[in-house]
């Protein structure tokens, strides 16, 4: 496919990475510009470009930015895109650490609903439940049995079936959770969020969100970010434990 990612972080790059070895023809942009990309491009293969020619002509754009930066894309561009471009959103809401509070999205809790209002467009809910690292080095091969499942959301059948397809061919256990409305039981705070957990206990622990709910995950990404902000090193245990 032909694809845009607006985004040069550790997730940006190492989906970049993956994409080209699967044959996708990818263009990488950041908000500063091509001449900052030159080294990512020489590490993924993708070809640096701006934002405009990320989201111009492409059949899958990647938004993977700080949650705050979302209002500052080019919006008329994203609602005049065809009706079949796959949009995928890996942003996560981090408002002590890095986004700033967002009223709209303390208000419906829902990151990825928030990001499609933005944008005025649908978008496939992945690939922010994981490590960037993990995301880089874990991939395992369909059947083994320490294959980590990552969670999808969206509202188009047809795009989120596209984008379960891509995680599996990038090493990973996909598994359709529902629609965007379903999308926080994969944000910050909830319990199979960045824990490089297999299918089963990915499967398990969905399957008890529906008596803890919403409320619960959302105190508990408020406890996990004011641990992030005061000691990484215990979070990252944390997650890792």
């Amino acid at each position: 496919m032909d694809t845009g990612i607006i985004g040069a972080g550790p997730i940006g790059a190492g989906l970049a990475a993956h994409l080209v070895k699967l044959g996708h023809t990818v263009s990488i942009a950041n908000s500063r510009g091509p001449a900052s990309l030159l080294q990512v491009a020489a590490n993924t293969g993708a070809a640096a470009a701006t934002v405009p020619e990320a989201i111009r002509e492409k059949q899958l754009i990647i938004v993977t930015i700080p949650q705050k930066n979302i209002p500052d894309l080019p919006k008329e561009m994203f609602r005049q895109l065809p009706a079949d471009t796959v949009v995928i959103d890996t942003c996560n809401y981090y408002p002590l650490l890095r986004d700033g509070v967002i009223p709209a999205l303390e208000e419906s809790g829902l990151d990825s609903l928030w990001v499609q209002e933005q944008l005025g467009v649908p978008v496939v809910k992945v690939f922010n439940s994981i490590f960037a690292e993990s995301l880089h080095d874990k991939g395992l091969p369909a059947g083994d049995k320490n294959r980590i499942a990552l969670s999808v959301s969206g509202d188009k059948a047809a795009a989120k079936k596209i984008v379960l397809h891509l995680v599996e061919a990038i090493g990973f256990d996909a598994v359709d959770i529902g629609s965007i409305a379903d999308s926080w039981k994969q944000q910050p705070g909830s319990s199979i969020y960045c824990r490089d957990i297999t299918l089963p206990v990915l499967e398990e622990r969905l399957a008890a969100m529906a008596t803890t709910g919403r409320a619960e995950a959302t105190a508990q990404r408020k406890a996990d970010e004011a641990l992030m902000n005061t000691d990484m090193a215990a979070y990252l245990r944390k997650m890792r434990g």
